[in-house]
This record gives C-alpha cells, sequence and structure tokens, in this order.
C-alpha cells in the first residue's frame, strides 16, 4: 500500500510543490505536483532527490553526549537531563544572557516561533539570533526604510514574467533556485528586457539581454550612476515621485555626484551600457529590480539596497502593478523565520521587541509581564563571536537548531574556536554536521517529511508541510524538544509539541502586527495552496501584491535612501591583490550538511574550487585542477583552480559548501553593516598562489 501526500522540497525559498509517495515500510519517493502555481511541477535535482535526505545511513538516530572527548551514544532522558542542569547552572552563575540561542531560516514557522518563546519565558535570555541574518537582512532594512514593511517579493513570481524591464543585481536563480528561471525566460518570450549585474558570467547572465560584470561591491556605485542618467536624460517619473515618495532631493544630490563616466572608473561597468540601462528602465512602461546576496552581504548592503530602490522609486517602478523592488530570499522559510521571534531585535508578526505596545500583546499571549521580556539582542557574527568569553557579555552556553556556522559564518575558523570554547554546546540537527562534532550534547530531530509545520516562501506565501513518513524511533521533533526542556527548566505549559496548536497561538501572536497571519490555518492553506500575509482575518483574501494604493510608511509614501559611495570595508592592496567573492553551485545548498550526503549531488560537485580568469591563471603560471592557495587576512584555504573567462581577471570565486581545509568562509570579513549587521561575505582582500604540495580538503566524493 502506498500513501501520496502533497508537501514541499526542504530546501531553498521557493518551497516547491511535490508530492511524496511512501511506500508501505520502504521510505519515500519523490513525484510532481504540478498543480503547485510556483513551480508547476519542475523540480531540480536538489528537490528530485530529497527523499534520500531521509535514508536511516546518512542522519542521527539517537542523542549523543560527550564522555572523555568522544560522543557517545545516550538516552533522551540522559540528554536532556544534561542540557537543562547545564543551562540553569550557568545561567544561575553568569546571568540569563549567558545562555545562549542560534536558529535556523530552515526551521518551520511553528518551530522559529517556539524557539523564539523558549529563549525570552523559559531562557530569560535576550542571546538569540538565527543565520537569516547572514541571509537577506540588508533588503529586509532597506524594504523597512524604503517601504514601512519587508517582504522578499511585494508580488507572485508570475508578475516577474509580465514586467517590461527586470534588473536582476547580483542573484543566479539558474543554479539557487533553478524552476524560477522559467519566470525569467517567459519575460524574455513576453518581449522583455532581462539585465543581469554580476561580476561573474553565471548561468543566469548567460540568458540575460544585456550583462553587467562590475567588481565586487561596485554595486552601490552603480546605482547611483544609473539614477544621476535618470535624472540627468529627464526620465524620472515626476509625478510619481511628487504624489507617491519623500526625500528625492537628498537622494538626487547624492546621485549627481556620481556621473557615468565617474562610475565606470568606479565599477569597470562602461558609461555607455550605464547610459543604456538607464535608458531600458526608465522608458518601459513597467519594471523591476531584484537583489539577492550579490549587493546585499556587504558592510554597506543596506545603502546598496536603498540605491536600487531608488532607482524603482525615481522610475515611477514601485507601488504599482507588474512593478516594484523585491529580494530573492535564499533559504526555505528565510521570510517566516524572522518574522516570529528568531531575530535578536523581534518579536512575532515582525514586531519590535523595544516596542512597548508589542511587549504587551506578545506577553499577554504568552501569559507573562512584559516587563519580564528581555529587550533586544546581539546580531548573529556578535553573538557567535561572543562565545565562551570571560567577563559580563560573554556567552558561556549555546543552543544551536538547524544551522552549521562553522561552515556558514564569516572568519569560521575563529568562529569555531568560540564554539570550541564554550561550557556547553547543544546542537539539535538531523545530521551529524561539523557543529555538531563540536557539541557536548547532540539531539537527532525529525525533519520535513517526518512532521508538518508551515512555511513562508519568497513571495510571502505561507504553505503547509505534510507529514508523510514516521521519523525512526529514536528521533523526536524540536517541538517535543522545546516542551521537555522547558519542562525541565521549570515551565510545564505553553509549550506543546502539536505544530497546529502553536500555530493557532501563533496567529493570535501575530495579529495586529505587520506579518500577520491572524486569518490563516492550516485548513485554509490546504484549501488555496497557500496564503499570501498580510491576512489578518478569515474572510480576508490575503494580499499577494502589497503598495498598490499606499505603502506602509505612516503617511503611505515610500522614502529615498540619501546614500553615497564609499569602498568596501576591505579593498585589495599589494599584499593582498585581488577580490574574493563567494556563492553556490547547482547542486549543494548552504553549508552542504544535507546535500553532502546525497549521492548524485556530491559526485555532482564533489568538493570546493577557485574559479579564476585565464590571464590570472597565466601569471600564476597554473592549469585547470592544479591546487591553489588562497589567502586573506583571516586564514587560508587550498582549492583546486577551475579556469573560465566567465569572471573577471581581478576576482577569484569560491564556493562556500565545504569544510576543511577549502572552507571559503576561512577566509571572509566579518566586517557587519551598521544597521542590518550583515557581514561582508561578498568581497574581501586576497592573495592566491600555487599550493602543489598542499592537500586540497574534502576532495571528490569524501563526506563530512
Amino acid at each position: 500500500m502506498t500513501t501520496t501526500t502533497d508537501t514541499h522540497c526542504p530546501y531553498c525559498s521557493l518551497q516547491c510543490g511535490m508530492r511524496l509517495e511512501a511506500p508501505h515500510g520502504a521510505g519515500a519517493r519523490v513525484a510532481e505536483r504540478p498543480g503547485f502555481p510556483v513551480n508547476r511541477g519542475a523540480l531540480c535535482g536538489k528537490g528530485q532527490s530529497a527523499g534520500e535526505l531521509l535514508a536511516p545511513a546518512s542522519r542521527l538516530s539517537t542523542p549523543l553526549v560527550r564522555e572523555r572527548g568522544a560522543l557517545r551514544a545516550a538516552g533522551w532522558d540522559e540528554a536532556l537531563d544534561r542540557v537543562a542542569e547545564g543551562f540553569a547552572a550557568i545561567g544561575a552563575e553568569h546571568g540569563a544572557d549567558a545562555v545562549g540561542v542560534f536558529g535556523g531560516g530552515g526551521l518551520t514557522n511553528e518551530k522559529a516561533y517556539q524557539l523564539g518563546k523558549f529563549a525570552r519565558i523559559v531562557l530569560g535570555t535576550a542571546t538569540i539570533d538565527y543565520n537569516g541574518r547572514f541571509c537577506m537582512s540588508s533588503a529586509a532594512a532597506g524594504n523597512r526604510i524604503a517601504f514601512g514593511l519587508d517582504r522578499g517579493l511585494p508580488f507572485p513570481l508570475e508578475d516577474i514574467a509580465r514586467t517590461e524591464c527586470l534588473i536582476l543585481v547580483g542573484g543566479n536563480p539558474a543554479e539557487t533556485m533553478p524552476p524560477a528561471l522559467r519566470y525569467f525566460r517567459e519575460l524574455r518570450e513576453n518581449g522583455g528586457t532581462l539585465i543581469v549585474v554580476d561580476p561573474r558570467r553565471t548561468r543566469t547572465a548567460q540568458q540575460a539581454d544585456i550583462h553587467l560584470q562590475p567588481l565586487p561591491g561596485g554595486d552601490l556605485a552603480l546605482a547611483l550612476g544609473l539614477l544621476h542618467v535618470l535624472i540627468a536624460d529627464r526620465l524620472v517619473d515626476t509625478e510619481f515621485v511628487r504624489t507617491r515618495t519623500t526625500g528625492f532631493e537628498r537622494a538626487r544630490s547624492e546621485a549627481m555626484a556620481h556621473w557615468p563616466e565617474r562610475v565606470e572608473a568606479l565599477t569597470g561597468v562602461t558609461a555607455g551600457h550605464i547610459r543604456e540601462v538607464a535608458h531600458l528602465f526608465g522608458r518601459a512602461r513597467t519594471g523591476m529590480v531584484l537583489t539577492a546576496r550579490g549587493p546585499e552581504q556587504h558592510s554597506k548592503g543596506t545603502d546598496t539596497v536603498g540605491a536600487w530602490i531608488n532607482v524603482c522609486l525615481a522610475a515611477g517602478k514601485a507601488g504599482r502593478l507588474r512593478s516594484g523592488y523585491g529580494c530573492l530570499t535564499g533559504q526555505g522559510n528565510g521570510q517566516g523565520g524572522r518574522e516570529h521571534g528568531q531575530k535578536a531585535d523581534q518579536l512575532p508578526g515582525y514586531r519590535s521587541i523595544e516596542d512597548p505596545a508589542a511587549r504587551e500583546h506578545v506577553a499577554g499571549v504568552w501569559g507573562v509581564a512584559p516587563d519580564s521580556l528581555p529587550r533586544s539582542g546581539r546580531s548573529a557574527y556578535e553573538l557567535l563571536d561572543s562565545l565562551g568569553r570571560t567577563g559580563p557579555d560573554g556567552v558561556r552556553a549555546l543552543l544551536v537548531m538547524g544551522s552549521n556556522p562553522v561552515v556558514s559564518a564569516p572568519r569560521a575558523a575563529q568562529v569555531t574556536r568560540r564554539l570550541r570554547s564554550l561550557d556547553l554546546l547543544v546542537v539539535s540537527d538531523l545530521v551529524l554536521s561539523e557543529t555538531a562534532q563540536l557539541a557536548d550534547v547532540v539531539l537527532p530531530s525529525a525533519q520535513w517529511a517526518e512532521e508538518t509545520g508551515t512555511m513562508t516562501n519568497l513571495e510571502g506565501r505561507v504553505i503547509l508541510r505534510q507529514k508523510a513518513v514516521e521519523p525512526p524511533a529514536g528521533v523526536r521533533t524540536d517541538l517535543w524538544v522545546l516542551r521537555e526542556l522547558a519542562a525541565r527548566l521549570g515551565v510545564d505549559r505553553g509549550f506543546p509539541d502539536d505544530p497546529e496548536t502553536v500555530f493557532e497561538e501563533l496567529r493570535r501572536a501575530s495579529a495586529g502586527g505587520q506579518a500577520d497571519y491572524a486569518g490563516i490555518s492550516y485548513a485554509r492553506i490546504r484549501a488555496e495552496e497557500g496564503v499570501f500575509w498580510p491576512c489578518p482575518a478569515a474572510d480576508h483574501p490575503g494580499t499577494p501584491r502589497l503598495f498598490l494604493e499606499a505603502f506602509a510608511t505612516p503617511d503611505g509614501r515610500a522614502r529615498f535612501a540619501a546614500v553615497t559611495d564609499r569602498p568596501s570595508a576591505e579593498v585589495p592592496d599589494a599584499d593582498y591583490p585581488l577580490h574574493l567573492t563567494t556563492g553556490r553551485v547547482l547542486p549543494q545548498y548552504q553549508s552542504g550538511a544535507q546535500t553532502r550526503r546525497v549521492d548524485a549531488l556530491n559526485a555532482a560537485a564533489p568538493g570546493p574550487f577557485v574559479e579564476l580568469h585565464p590571464l590570472l591563471a597565466r601569471r600564476l603560471a597554473v592549469a585547470d585542477g592544479d591546487l591553489l592557495a588562497v589567502t586573506s587576512r583571516r586564514g587560508r584555504a587550498v582549492a583546486p583552480a577551475r579556469i573560465t573567462d566567465t569572471i573577471r581577471p581581478d576576482t577569484v570565486f569560491m564556493p562556500f559548501h565545504w569544510p576543511g581545509t577549502g572552507r571559503a568562509n576561512t577566509l571572509t570579513n566579518p566586517a557587519l553593516d551598521p544597521t542590518s549587521k550583515m557581514p561582508e561575505f561578498k568581497n574581501c582582500a586576497v592573495r592566491v598562489e600555487p599550493a602543489r604540495d598542499a592537500a586540497a580538503g574534502p576532495g571528490a566524493g569524501v563526506r563530512p
């Protein structure tokens, strides 16, 4: 007998619909689900092979505790008692904020909500953040400044195919979310123009009508140059600017100092191309700008997003049908994960934790006094960098749920040292990730097909992942773990492990907030193939398109950003003469903790590499496949050369999916954006040299 369940992919923010066919006692097979509107049945290789993640051989099946320096199997009571006793003792000795929580952008809304609640009313700690801070926090900050509200896309994906001119900045959906590429192809088939901005000629850039190839860190100057041309050549939609925006004159003043020839010197993009793109975008009846990690993962990421939003506003391409600014969220629940309490400064419903009214509302739902809730804590990298430090600001214990910072954090060698210095590290995960290997207690958690829960995709569409199979006998859900820990720490109510019960409370906690889920229910999601937030009531239709009548600011007008260009936090010099940029490859996902355990994916992309231009390879006297040592001020990584003319001669690229000596994030710069606290993953200064006698890191086919 075979059970068929409609559910969603466990990977990126598209949350593609899929069908799981589960023969009794024989795992699960992925099948198409053509009725789901986001992917219309299409799946990338990661989605097609997702059933392999459920194989017992690739995952944790029992709790582990550290004894005499090594991890050993343990029962659940022993493991949970050790965690609760450790958290209680450390909190009593060093203060509540010495116990921290680090969450993940792949957790369901229910888990993200319950994790934030656990931190604040069970642990009483302000020390909570999540790896989504490394994903789209700069876009979130830019959105809130300009529009008063942050949602990755303020329109459904289907609108992309119907706009006339689209500028995609630093995104590569052909490799990061392949089913979405059809919308960009359809745009061109419908007569629209696709412009891609990227230092590399990626698979997505190869699909474009125009590819602009700026220096890493050049996106802010490029946007200012485009705005300059819109103003100078009278392409500004003056009526839109007058009636629906504020702050144009300050933005205009900054842009006029960035004429095309100056921007060419700053970015390497020719003045002619800058003028051409500005005219195409300004003259189009409808248009969009989409950004991704390329312009956002910088110490000036929020300003860069603001500059690209300025281009949209000046051209009248926001708050109108088939026009607007959007962000291509990366992680599966990068949107919902920050809406409901994992972020250091937020409460459920996208409320500020410093807002007295927000504190009163959420505390009322939780049944606690508003004054008992902690205040804002530290951002993700600041939290990780404080681990194990002595003094009042040090964090001595950490619960990590659904994240692998040993691979994914900037300056990763330093983060690894900080994790090792903790008095107690607890990791809840599906697999023995590189971070879990350092833990004192490891808790095996159920995964996507073994539990039910909601996710919020990049469109703001709340969808339902439905349980299709039972987890292995020794595995528990994260909601169950939080319930059991809360009880051991003296809170025996308010932490149910039934996801629908948690979601019903989330609805009440979010009610009236910007991310209002009050009108969304499991039954409604099933009936409607997802519901767009905000949805404040059961009879509300949901909001697939934002801002068509007004922006979410107090006066209903969008704000121009008064931003000017500045260098990256670190620029090449005589000792470190090249730019390093990082990113993803098609077969792997994020830190690779899941995809590196799937044979077909691991075979397609078995290890790290250094992508460099033939001119640079000639100067270094290296051939394709030779080992290269890439050195920054933070460390050294070694990986094989991959020579290609699709990258700038002054730039090298490394994917960040692997641990070991080929770990790209050993090199990256933790310089933070002052507003979003986003680290500068996408640009740092490096030296590259042959390393013919060095080890290559994980190597082909080797698993962690």
